[in-house]
């Protein structure tokens, strides 16, 4: 309830994407291809980054990073912060997410070491899943209302 409120603060749609572990990178995806269809080419591309910048991202995951990496490859496997951060970085992206959290509702994350070209808008459910968002005014064509045509 409180990320719906939220949404209607900021002017905000959110487009929802399957809940299949892929639900990061699909709202990446819808973001950044306006479909959350290339979520496999977005979690290579964020692999990718992970494995040629390790020294950027090894010290903040729990676990060795080689398996960390190994696991992130897979589709299903959910992503979490430090693939965002790798994300604003491959992309070149501010990401800014909308969370349910009570006492942070705006999260940003810029990219390390360039100015942010663009902006991805993401929504953040309880730590368990991420949508795509839009300016409510400026929505994609396929997520707009149709109008109703009757003939008579």
């Amino acid at each position: 309830m409180r990320t719906f409120c939220r949404l209607n603060a900021y002017g905000l749609f959110e487009v929802r994407v399957s809940g299949d572990g892929n639900c990061q990178f699909r709202a990446l995806s819808d973001q950044l291809y306006r479909s959350p269809e290339y979520h496999k080419h977005v979690r290579k591309e964020i692999v990718k980054q992970l494995k040629a910048c390790n020294s950027l991202y090894e010290g903040h995951v729990p676990m060795k990073y080689k398996h960390y990496c190994k696991k992130m490859k897979k589709s299903g496997e959910w992503g979490d912060h430090v693939t965002l951060q790798a994300a604003a970085d491959k992309f070149a992206a501010k990401i800014c997410l909308l969370t349910s959290f009570r006492d942070t509702c705006f999260v940003e994350i810029v990219p390390q070491y360039q100015a942010p070209q663009r902006e991805l808008w993401l929504s953040f459910w309880s730590e368990i899943h991420y949508n795509s968002l839009y300016d409510a005014r400026d929505l994609p064509s396929k997520y707009k209302p149709r109008k109703k045509h009757w003939l008579f």
